[in-house]
């Protein structure tokens, strides 16, 4: 009852929170520019992850017996992991963005020019896909027996615990591309947020530099949070059974993550909340 309440709060919130830095982003021209350009892709991309499973979840808290068709468990499956690894894949991006405005301020709208920006926001979604999607749908899953999901919902760590034939390459697939899509973008936003510690104490502005501390800790805690998370899930050896451990993992990235990023990357910005007065200004009256 209770995870049924926080879902029904958490996914308005969510929907809400995002689809505001969305709103904001695109018709606010002084928010034209990298940053916000990649924060809009985030916010995007937690929309969909939350509209993903969080729906599902609430309908099968209200049964005692849930059922779901397969084609509606694949779905969610391949949708969770494609915008999962493209988030992932994102947050280094972001990472790197932040270490180039901070390291190289004089050259950064040169280095990082909108088209430079869009090719590798594209590339993160392409690249996502095919580590993703594409090898589910390559090699079909066999399954026998009993198929009883132990989740809040259709999640490949579950679904994949039911599947009844040799599964050992399947594993070295899961590990390589795990490794991929969390290990090494999490090392890669570690060494630049080092790097932009060395940048920041560099600073003579006392209150530049805490402003600056303040905002690299709080995107450390929700990237840590995030990654933590997902690591715990898919990095670690399987089980034959869903713990309960498991399920508030899942939550933890699955909603919480897409719930406080508005607030950790955007909404506390100046720029966006001055943004979003003149767009609610314009609004009423017009």
């Amino acid at each position: 009852m209770a995870l049924m309440v926080f879902l029904i709060i958490a996914y308005p919130v969510t929907i809400v929170g995002n689809g505001l830095i969305v709103l904001v982003v695109v018709f606010d021209p002084r928010l034209h520019n990298p940053m916000y350009f990649f924060l809009c892709n985030l916010s995007i991309i937690d929309l969909c992850l939350i509209t993903n499973g969080v729906p599902q979840s609430i309908a099968n808290c209200l049964v005692d017996r849930p059922i779901m068709s397969l084609s509606l468990c694949y779905t969610q499956i391949y949708v969770g992991l494609c915008f999962g690894a493209t988030e992932c894949l994102l947050l280094a991006v972001m990472a790197y963005d932040r270490y180039v405005a901070i390291s190289n301020p004089l050259r950064y709208t040169l280095i990082m020019n909108m088209r430079v920006c869009i090719v590798l926001a594209t590339m993160t979604w392409i690249t996502a896909f095919m580590l993703t999607v594409v090898p589910c749908l390559a090699k079909p899953a066999r399954f026998c027996g009993n198929n009883e999901v132990e989740g809040l919902a259709c999640e490949f760590k579950s679904v994949f615990k039911l599947i009844c034939t040799d599964t050992s390459l399947s594993q070295i697939s899961i590990y390589f591309t795990s490794s991929f899509t969390l290990v090494f973008p999490v090392s890669f936003i570690l060494f630049s947020y080092l790097r932009i510690l060395v940048a920041i104490l560099r600073m003579h502005s006392e209150g530049g530099r805490m402003k600056a501390f303040s905002t690299c800790g709080s995107h450390l805690a929700v990237v840590s949070m995030y990654y933590g998370t997902c690591i715990f899930t898919y990095l670690l050896p399987q089980t034959k059974s869903t713990s309960d451990i498991e399920k508030i993992v899942s939550v933890f990235y699955g909603v919480v993550t897409p719930m406080v990023n508005p607030l950790i990357y955007t909404l506390r910005n100046q720029e966006v909340t001055g943004a979003l007065k003149r767009l609610i200004n314009k609004k009423v009256v017009t």
